[in-house]
Protein backbone atom coordinates (compact mmCIF):
# COMPACT_ATOMS: atom_id res chain seq x y z
CA UNK A 1 0.00 0.00 0.00
CA UNK A 2 0.90 3.45 -0.69
CA UNK A 3 2.65 5.81 1.71
CA UNK A 4 -0.21 8.52 0.65
CA UNK A 5 -3.25 6.06 1.00
CA UNK A 6 -1.73 4.76 4.75
CA UNK A 7 -1.86 8.88 5.78
CA UNK A 8 -5.61 8.78 4.33
CA UNK A 9 -6.20 5.82 5.75
CA UNK A 10 -5.04 6.66 8.96
CA UNK A 11 -6.20 10.03 9.47
CA UNK A 12 -10.32 8.93 8.44
CA UNK A 13 -9.11 6.50 11.15
CA UNK A 14 -9.02 8.94 13.63
CA UNK A 15 -11.62 11.12 12.93
CA UNK A 16 -13.81 7.93 13.09
CA UNK A 17 -12.04 6.93 16.53
CA UNK A 18 -12.62 10.36 17.91
CA UNK A 19 -16.18 10.35 16.85
CA UNK A 20 -16.80 7.12 18.55
CA UNK A 21 -15.05 8.29 21.68
CA UNK A 22 -17.84 10.38 22.51
CA UNK A 23 -19.70 7.25 22.82
CA UNK A 24 -18.05 6.49 25.90
CA UNK A 25 -19.43 9.33 27.64
CA UNK A 26 -23.01 9.24 28.60
CA UNK A 27 -25.68 10.83 29.89
CA UNK A 28 -25.36 10.99 34.39
CA UNK A 29 -27.79 9.33 36.91
CA UNK A 30 -29.05 10.04 39.78
CA UNK A 31 -28.32 7.96 43.01
CA UNK A 32 -29.16 7.91 46.65
CA UNK A 33 -27.43 5.14 48.41
CA UNK A 34 -28.04 5.86 52.10
CA UNK A 35 -27.84 2.99 54.56
CA UNK A 36 -25.23 0.83 54.76
CA UNK A 37 -23.81 -1.12 51.92
CA UNK A 38 -21.18 -2.66 49.82
CA UNK A 39 -18.53 -1.33 46.87
CA UNK A 40 -17.59 -4.14 44.67
CA UNK A 41 -14.25 -3.03 42.37
CA UNK A 42 -14.08 -4.98 39.45
CA UNK A 43 -10.34 -4.92 37.52
CA UNK A 44 -11.33 -5.25 33.86
CA UNK A 45 -8.95 -6.90 32.15
CA UNK A 46 -5.68 -5.35 31.89
CA UNK A 47 -4.82 -2.63 29.57
CA UNK A 48 -8.70 -2.61 28.19
CA UNK A 49 -9.65 0.18 30.27
CA UNK A 50 -12.83 -1.56 31.58
CA UNK A 51 -12.82 -1.23 35.11
CA UNK A 52 -15.91 -0.53 36.96
CA UNK A 53 -17.81 -0.40 40.26
CA UNK A 54 -20.09 -2.63 41.69
CA UNK A 55 -23.34 -1.58 44.52
CA UNK A 56 -24.93 -3.70 46.74
CA UNK A 57 -27.32 -3.22 49.04
CA UNK A 58 -27.39 -6.26 51.62
CA UNK A 59 -30.78 -5.46 53.34
CA UNK A 60 -32.99 -5.38 50.02
CA UNK A 61 -30.30 -7.80 48.03
CA UNK A 62 -29.97 -5.47 44.82
CA UNK A 63 -26.66 -4.43 42.75
CA UNK A 64 -25.92 -1.40 40.53
CA UNK A 65 -23.29 -2.28 37.89
CA UNK A 66 -21.60 0.57 36.50
CA UNK A 67 -22.07 3.07 38.75
CA UNK A 68 -18.93 5.55 38.36
CA UNK A 69 -19.64 5.62 35.02
CA UNK A 70 -23.52 6.02 35.21
CA UNK A 71 -22.92 8.64 37.83
CA UNK A 72 -20.22 10.59 36.59
CA UNK A 73 -20.71 9.93 32.38
CA UNK A 74 -17.01 8.67 32.25
CA UNK A 75 -15.00 5.33 32.62
CA UNK A 76 -13.36 4.08 35.78
CA UNK A 77 -10.03 3.51 34.26
CA UNK A 78 -7.57 0.32 34.02
CA UNK A 79 -7.82 -1.90 36.58
CA UNK A 80 -9.07 -1.16 39.36
CA UNK A 81 -7.39 -2.45 42.41
CA UNK A 82 -9.15 -1.56 46.05
CA UNK A 83 -11.02 1.08 47.30
CA UNK A 84 -11.19 2.44 50.84
CA UNK A 85 -13.68 5.08 52.87
CA UNK A 86 -12.78 7.80 55.16
CA UNK A 87 -14.71 10.61 56.64
CA UNK A 88 -17.69 9.78 54.39
CA UNK A 89 -15.52 9.64 50.80
CA UNK A 90 -14.77 6.53 49.00
CA UNK A 91 -11.09 6.32 47.86
CA UNK A 92 -10.92 3.99 44.66
CA UNK A 93 -7.44 3.40 43.38
CA UNK A 94 -7.02 2.51 39.66
CA UNK A 95 -3.53 0.63 39.67
CA UNK A 96 -2.83 1.08 35.69
CA UNK A 97 -4.32 4.50 35.18
CA UNK A 98 -2.17 5.72 37.89
CA UNK A 99 -4.98 7.75 39.39
CA UNK A 100 -7.09 7.67 42.90
CA UNK A 101 -10.87 8.90 42.60
CA UNK A 102 -12.35 10.27 45.57
CA UNK A 103 -16.55 9.76 45.04
CA UNK A 104 -19.17 11.02 47.31
CA UNK A 105 -20.41 7.26 49.20
CA UNK A 106 -24.42 8.18 48.06
CA UNK A 107 -24.46 9.56 44.76
CA UNK A 108 -21.40 8.24 43.29
CA UNK A 109 -20.29 11.03 41.78
CA UNK A 110 -16.43 12.26 41.81
CA UNK A 111 -15.15 14.71 44.62
CA UNK A 112 -11.69 15.19 42.86
CA UNK A 113 -8.85 12.88 42.11
CA UNK A 114 -4.96 11.96 42.98
CA UNK A 115 -3.09 12.06 39.89
CA UNK A 116 0.74 11.11 39.10
CA UNK A 117 1.04 8.29 40.88
CA UNK A 118 3.79 5.11 39.61
CA UNK A 119 1.01 1.97 39.67
CA UNK A 120 -1.11 2.57 43.08
CA UNK A 121 -2.30 -0.67 45.14
CA UNK A 122 -3.77 0.32 48.03
CA UNK A 123 -3.94 4.08 50.14
CA UNK A 124 -4.50 4.16 53.96
CA UNK A 125 -5.45 6.93 55.90
CA UNK A 126 -2.93 9.18 59.10
CA UNK A 127 -5.69 11.74 59.21
CA UNK A 128 -7.81 13.95 57.01
CA UNK A 129 -4.81 16.01 55.63
CA UNK A 130 -2.25 12.76 55.56
CA UNK A 131 -2.85 9.21 53.65
CA UNK A 132 -0.18 6.70 52.55
CA UNK A 133 -0.06 5.13 48.76
CA UNK A 134 1.66 1.73 48.40
CA UNK A 135 2.71 1.21 44.46
CA UNK A 136 4.10 -1.65 42.29
CA UNK A 137 7.17 -0.83 40.28
CA UNK A 138 8.31 1.81 42.69
CA UNK A 139 10.66 2.04 45.71
CA UNK A 140 8.43 4.59 47.56
CA UNK A 141 5.60 4.48 49.23
CA UNK A 142 3.71 7.91 48.14
CA UNK A 143 2.34 10.78 50.74
CA UNK A 144 -0.40 11.89 49.82
CA UNK A 145 -3.06 15.54 51.06
CA UNK A 146 -6.44 14.14 50.47
CA UNK A 147 -7.74 17.33 50.75
CA UNK A 148 -5.51 19.01 48.68
CA UNK A 149 -5.11 15.51 46.07
CA UNK A 150 -1.79 16.13 45.81
CA UNK A 151 1.22 14.23 46.37
CA UNK A 152 3.73 15.68 49.38
CA UNK A 153 6.33 13.35 49.81
CA UNK A 154 7.57 9.35 49.39
CA UNK A 155 8.84 6.91 51.45
CA UNK A 156 12.15 5.57 50.72
CA UNK A 157 11.86 1.69 50.80
CA UNK A 158 14.97 0.15 51.22
CA UNK A 159 16.18 -3.22 49.31
CA UNK A 160 14.38 -1.87 45.88
CA UNK A 161 14.66 -0.99 43.18
CA UNK A 162 12.09 0.88 40.59
CA UNK A 163 12.07 -2.29 38.52
CA UNK A 164 11.54 -4.56 41.58
CA UNK A 165 9.65 -2.05 43.96
CA UNK A 166 6.63 -3.51 44.96
CA UNK A 167 4.64 -2.53 48.71
CA UNK A 168 0.80 -3.29 49.08
CA UNK A 169 -1.82 -3.70 52.02
CA UNK A 170 -1.49 -1.42 55.24
CA UNK A 171 -2.14 -1.68 58.82
CA UNK A 172 -1.63 0.72 61.91
CA UNK A 173 -0.79 -0.73 65.28
CA UNK A 174 -0.26 2.41 67.60
CA UNK A 175 2.19 5.07 65.68
CA UNK A 176 4.05 2.64 63.00
CA UNK A 177 2.28 1.34 60.01
CA UNK A 178 3.15 -2.19 58.46
CA UNK A 179 2.98 -3.34 54.99
CA UNK A 180 3.57 -6.02 53.25
CA UNK A 181 5.73 -6.38 50.39
CA UNK A 182 4.58 -8.59 47.72
CA UNK A 183 6.18 -9.05 43.90
CA UNK A 184 9.68 -10.64 43.92
CA UNK A 185 10.02 -9.26 47.50
CA UNK A 186 9.93 -11.50 51.12
CA UNK A 187 8.85 -8.71 53.96
CA UNK A 188 7.41 -6.62 55.81
CA UNK A 189 8.05 -3.06 56.71
CA UNK A 190 7.80 -0.93 59.65
CA UNK A 191 7.45 2.65 58.98
CA UNK A 192 7.16 5.47 61.38
CA UNK A 193 4.39 7.95 61.09
CA UNK A 194 6.22 10.54 62.48
CA UNK A 195 9.15 10.41 60.86
CA UNK A 196 7.44 8.46 57.67
CA UNK A 197 10.91 6.56 57.62
CA UNK A 198 11.22 2.79 57.29
CA UNK A 199 12.47 2.19 60.39
CA UNK A 200 12.73 -1.81 60.50
CA UNK A 201 11.85 -4.72 58.40
CA UNK A 202 10.83 -8.45 59.12
CA UNK A 203 11.73 -11.18 56.12
CA UNK A 204 8.89 -13.70 55.95
CA UNK A 205 8.28 -16.23 52.90
CA UNK A 206 8.56 -15.47 49.14
CA UNK A 207 5.59 -12.62 48.10
CA UNK A 208 3.38 -12.04 51.17
CA UNK A 209 0.06 -11.28 49.58
CA UNK A 210 -1.85 -9.71 52.70
CA UNK A 211 -2.13 -8.03 56.06
CA UNK A 212 -4.54 -8.05 58.65
CA UNK A 213 -4.32 -7.00 62.29
CA UNK A 214 -6.48 -9.17 64.77
CA UNK A 215 -7.97 -8.51 68.56
CA UNK A 216 -5.17 -9.42 69.82
CA UNK A 217 -2.39 -6.90 67.82
CA UNK A 218 -0.86 -9.50 66.07
CA UNK A 219 -0.40 -9.39 62.50
CA UNK A 220 -1.09 -12.19 60.07
CA UNK A 221 0.10 -12.24 56.69
CA UNK A 222 0.00 -15.17 54.19
CA UNK A 223 2.26 -15.95 51.28
CA UNK A 224 1.70 -17.18 48.23
CA UNK A 225 5.34 -19.01 47.47
CA UNK A 226 5.97 -17.72 44.07
CA UNK A 227 5.66 -19.24 40.80
CA UNK A 228 7.90 -22.45 38.71
CA UNK A 229 10.90 -21.20 37.50
CA UNK A 230 10.65 -17.65 39.04
CA UNK A 231 13.39 -15.99 39.50
CA UNK A 232 12.83 -14.63 43.08
CA UNK A 233 11.91 -18.47 44.23
CA UNK A 234 9.43 -21.09 44.67
CA UNK A 235 8.47 -22.61 47.61
CA UNK A 236 5.24 -23.64 49.69
CA UNK A 237 3.17 -20.89 50.90
CA UNK A 238 2.69 -20.10 54.62
CA UNK A 239 0.98 -18.16 57.04
CA UNK A 240 2.55 -16.43 59.65
CA UNK A 241 1.61 -14.42 63.18
CA UNK A 242 3.64 -11.56 63.70
CA UNK A 243 4.53 -9.80 67.55
CA UNK A 244 3.91 -6.04 66.75
CA UNK A 245 5.56 -5.41 70.19
CA UNK A 246 8.67 -8.10 69.22
CA UNK A 247 8.45 -7.47 65.40
CA UNK A 248 9.22 -11.25 65.10
CA UNK A 249 7.46 -14.37 63.46
CA UNK A 250 5.15 -15.93 66.57
CA UNK A 251 3.97 -18.86 64.78
CA UNK A 252 3.96 -20.18 61.17
CA UNK A 253 1.42 -22.77 59.03
CA UNK A 254 2.80 -24.27 56.16
CA UNK A 255 0.65 -25.05 52.72
CA UNK A 256 1.63 -27.56 50.32
CA UNK A 257 3.84 -26.30 47.83
CA UNK A 258 1.80 -24.86 44.64
CA UNK A 259 -1.54 -23.97 47.03
CA UNK A 260 -3.00 -21.21 45.58
CA UNK A 261 -3.70 -19.17 48.70
CA UNK A 262 -4.23 -15.62 49.13
CA UNK A 263 -6.83 -13.18 50.02
CA UNK A 264 -6.94 -13.04 53.71
CA UNK A 265 -9.52 -11.83 56.03
CA UNK A 266 -10.82 -11.39 59.50
CA UNK A 267 -14.47 -10.89 60.58
CA UNK A 268 -15.65 -7.84 63.15
CA UNK A 269 -14.36 -9.62 66.36
CA UNK A 270 -11.11 -9.74 64.63
CA UNK A 271 -10.88 -13.54 66.42
CA UNK A 272 -11.60 -15.16 63.34
CA UNK A 273 -9.51 -15.57 60.17
CA UNK A 274 -10.86 -16.26 56.62
CA UNK A 275 -8.83 -16.79 53.40
CA UNK A 276 -8.97 -18.46 49.90
CA UNK A 277 -7.01 -21.50 48.60
CA UNK A 278 -9.14 -22.86 45.77
CA UNK A 279 -11.65 -23.17 48.50
CA UNK A 280 -12.72 -20.77 51.38
CA UNK A 281 -10.95 -21.49 54.82
CA UNK A 282 -11.60 -20.23 58.27
CA UNK A 283 -9.92 -20.66 61.43
CA UNK A 284 -9.38 -19.00 64.71
CA UNK A 285 -6.44 -16.41 65.71
CA UNK A 286 -6.32 -18.51 68.67
CA UNK A 287 -5.34 -22.08 66.99
CA UNK A 288 -2.07 -23.81 66.72
CA UNK A 289 -2.89 -25.87 63.41
CA UNK A 290 -4.39 -25.03 60.00
CA UNK A 291 -8.33 -26.78 59.67
CA UNK A 292 -8.77 -29.85 58.09
CA UNK A 293 -11.78 -29.07 56.07
CA UNK A 294 -12.97 -26.23 53.97
CA UNK A 295 -15.66 -23.55 55.56
CA UNK A 296 -17.01 -23.23 51.88
CA UNK A 297 -15.90 -25.35 48.75
CA UNK A 298 -15.19 -23.81 45.50
CA UNK A 299 -17.79 -25.11 43.64
CA UNK A 300 -15.36 -25.93 40.96
CA UNK A 301 -14.67 -22.52 39.53
CA UNK A 302 -12.45 -19.69 40.41
CA UNK A 303 -12.54 -17.46 43.68
CA UNK A 304 -10.82 -14.50 43.60
CA UNK A 305 -11.52 -12.19 46.30
CA UNK A 306 -13.60 -12.18 49.74
CA UNK A 307 -15.02 -10.26 52.21
CA UNK A 308 -16.31 -10.50 55.68
CA UNK A 309 -19.21 -8.46 56.64
CA UNK A 310 -18.12 -6.22 59.89
CA UNK A 311 -22.13 -5.83 61.21
CA UNK A 312 -23.18 -9.63 61.02
CA UNK A 313 -20.34 -11.66 59.70
CA UNK A 314 -21.42 -13.17 56.28
CA UNK A 315 -18.98 -14.04 53.65
CA UNK A 316 -18.52 -12.77 50.46
CA UNK A 317 -16.91 -14.19 47.84
CA UNK A 318 -15.94 -13.42 44.17
CA UNK A 319 -15.78 -15.36 41.49
CA UNK A 320 -14.22 -14.84 38.72
CA UNK A 321 -15.46 -17.46 36.31
CA UNK A 322 -13.24 -17.12 33.12
CA UNK A 323 -11.53 -13.64 33.66
CA UNK A 324 -13.62 -12.84 30.77
CA UNK A 325 -17.44 -12.54 31.29
CA UNK A 326 -19.25 -10.58 34.16
CA UNK A 327 -17.93 -12.02 37.52
CA UNK A 328 -20.36 -13.09 40.27
CA UNK A 329 -20.29 -12.47 44.55
CA UNK A 330 -21.54 -15.09 46.72
CA UNK A 331 -23.40 -14.19 49.71
CA UNK A 332 -23.06 -16.70 53.05
CA UNK A 333 -23.88 -16.29 56.65
CA UNK A 334 -21.69 -17.42 59.01
CA UNK A 335 -22.43 -20.90 58.98
CA UNK A 336 -21.94 -21.27 55.61
CA UNK A 337 -25.36 -21.06 54.84
CA UNK A 338 -25.75 -19.44 50.89
CA UNK A 339 -28.02 -16.38 50.85
CA UNK A 340 -27.63 -14.50 47.79
CA UNK A 341 -25.93 -14.44 44.25
CA UNK A 342 -25.49 -11.26 42.02
CA UNK A 343 -23.38 -11.30 38.93
CA UNK A 344 -21.25 -7.71 38.77
CA UNK A 345 -18.45 -6.48 36.62
CA UNK A 346 -15.56 -8.64 35.22
CA UNK A 347 -12.79 -9.58 37.70
CA UNK A 348 -14.31 -8.84 40.83
CA UNK A 349 -11.31 -8.23 43.09
CA UNK A 350 -11.56 -6.22 45.69
CA UNK A 351 -14.69 -5.09 48.40
CA UNK A 352 -15.21 -1.88 50.58
CA UNK A 353 -18.29 -1.70 53.23
CA UNK A 354 -20.10 1.48 54.08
Amino acid sequence: MKKSSIVILSIIALFVCSSCMKWEYGLEEDFSAAGEGLFITNEGNFQYGNATLSYYDPEKKTVENEIFYRANAMKLGDVAQSMVIHDNVGWIVVNNSHVIFAIDLETFKEKGRITNLTSPRYMHFLSDEKAYVTQIWDNRIFIVNPQRYEIIGHIECPGMTMENGSTEQMVQCGKYVYVNCWSYQNRILKIDTETDCVVDELTVGVQPTSLVLDKNNKIWTITDGGYKNSPYGYEAPALYCIDTETFTVEREFLFQKGSKVSELQLNKEKDMLYWLNDDVWAMSVEDTHLPIRPFLDSRGTIYYGLTVNPQNGDVYIADAIDYQQQGKIYRYTKDGVLIDEFYVGIIPGAFCWK
